[in-house]
């Protein structure tokens, strides 16, 4: 394991995918433990995507008393039918979710208006900071859905964006959908404000495909064009990697 700092933030590089998440999920279950300590209940928000696998498991390994997490998710796209396995409030709840005794997620449901559950959305996460945000890097350098330019300023919590083709090209190569036309052109998606509104910032980052994103994030000056070096705008990040990832 090698720990280094980038900025405001904490980079942390493990060999393989299973050990990056291994030390990210522990990570995770410690600052959770702390704030239960202290507080009643703690408010959690997740990507959901396969680099977020390793880490998502060791953390349902970590004790935790679930019963006092609220858990939201960052994104889910916009004309899915119902059920289908590629939704992201699905993916959560199959890989992660039902693992955990009593946890409640709060999931986006665009299926009617997407605009009006923007909103809704909006007012279910609320102004309060999340105790902890566990989240990924796009192959563009994406958090969440907001694509290059990113909007570091933006005044909502959470929006109907349009998906760049970087990251509907990558969700054909993760294997998610067949072709590119399968892969909805829009989302509902919380922002970069909102996202970095949290105590904590947890990024797992692994795989070859993530390193020019990664290298980005840590070096090019801040900005919309690369929306992961917000990150480095944040007081408390870090940031995990596996050998494929890491750019030096």
């Amino acid at each position: 394991m090698l720990i280094r700092a980038e900025s405001a933030m904490t980079v942390v590089g493990a060999p393989t995918r299973e050990e990056m998440g291994a030390l990210a999920g522990a990570h995770a279950g410690r600052v959770l433990r702390d704030v239960l300590a202290e507080r009643a209940t703690a408010r959690v928000m997740l990507a959901a995507a396969p680099s977020q696998s390793a880490t998502l498991a060791a953390l349902a390994r970590e004790d935790v008393d679930w019963t006092r997490v609220d858990l939201f998710h960052m994104d889910e796209y916009i004309g899915l039918p119902p059920g289908a396995p590629q939704g992201f409030a699905t993916w959560l709840t199959t890989h992660f979710v039902r693992h955990l005794p009593g946890a409640v997620l709060h999931p986006i449901d665009p299926a009617s208006d997407a605009e009006a559950e923007a909103v809704r959305y909006e007012a279910v996460l609320g102004e309060e900071p999340f105790d902890l945000v566990l989240l990924g890097l796009g192959v563009n350098g994406h958090l969440a859905f907001n694509d290059p330019p990113a909007d570091f300023a933006d005044p909502r919590g959470a929006r109907v964006v349009a998906l760049d083709a970087t990251s509907r090209t990558q969700q054909v190569e993760e294997g998610h959908f067949a072709t590119f036309g399968d892969v909805p052109a829009t989302a509902v998606t919380v922002t970069i404000p909102r996202l970095l509104n949290a105590e904590v910032v947890i990024a797992s980052v692994p795989g070859r495909a993530k390193r020019t994103a990664v290298r980005q994030t840590l070096t090019e000056p801040i900005g919309p064009m690369h929306p992961g070096t917000a990150l480095r705008t944040h007081p408390d990040v870090t940031l995990y990697l596996d050998a494929e990832s890491d750019p030096r």
